[in-house]
C-alpha cells in the first residue's frame, strides 16, 4: 500500500476529517489533501508527529519500504507491535521492544545475550554449544548494537 492510501486510511479509522488531521500535525487542509492523493509527502518532522497521533511506525506509514531488523538481536521486525519505544513513547525503529524498551537495553553485554539465545533457540543441527555460540557471536557482531567500530 502507497503512503497517500495509509495515511488516508488512519485519518478515516481514526474518525478524522482533512481539517481534524491537519490541526493535529500543524499543516494545511490543502496539505493533507496533497498527501492523500499522492502529490506530496509528508516531511520527516511530519511523519514523526503522524506516527505519534496514530500509534504506527514512520516505516508502516511509508509503506514498509524496509525490512527492519533489530539491531541487538538480529529478529526480523515484521509489525509495528515487536517494535521498540522509547521513553516518551515515540518507536525506535532500530530494536526489538524485547532488547530495548523505555531507553534500556535488556543485555548490556553481548554475553547475556548470547547465554539468552543459547536457552532458548532450537539446535536442529544438534551442534555443540561453543559452535553456536560463535555462529551467534559472529551474527551479532554484523549488527549496529554490537559492530566492532575500530581495532
Amino acid at each position: 500500500m502507497e503512503t497517500k492510501d495509509i495515511l488516508k486510511n488512519l485519518r478515516l479509522q481514526h474518525h478524522m476529517t482533512q481539517d481534524e488531521l491537519a490541526g493535529q500535525v500543524l499543516v494545511s487542509r490543502q496539505a493533507v489533501s496533497r498527501w492523500e492523493t499522492g502529490e506530496t509527502s509528508p516531511n520527516t518532522e511530519t511523519l514523526k508527529l503522524l506516527s505519534a497521533l496514530f500509534g504506527v511506525s514512520i516505516n508502516t506509514l511509508l509503506g514498509s519500504p524496509r525490512q527492519l531488523v533489530c539491531q541487538c538481536c538480529g529478529m526480523p521486525l515484521y509489525e509495528d507491535a515487536m517494535i521498540s519505544r522509547e521513553e516518551d513513547g515515540s518507536f525506535n525503529e532500530d530494536y526489538c521492544r524485547w532488547c530495548y524498551k523505555d531507553g534500556v537495553f535488556a543485555y548490556p553485554e553481548k554475553e547475556s545475550l548470547l547465554n539468552y539465545l543459547l536457552s532458548h533457540m532450537p539446535n536442529p543441527e544438534s551442534l555443540e554449544e561453543e559452535e553456536r555460540r560463535e555462529q551467534l557471536s559472529d551474527y551479532l557482531d554484523t549488527l549496529g548494537h554490537w559492530k566492532k567500530t575500530g581495532p
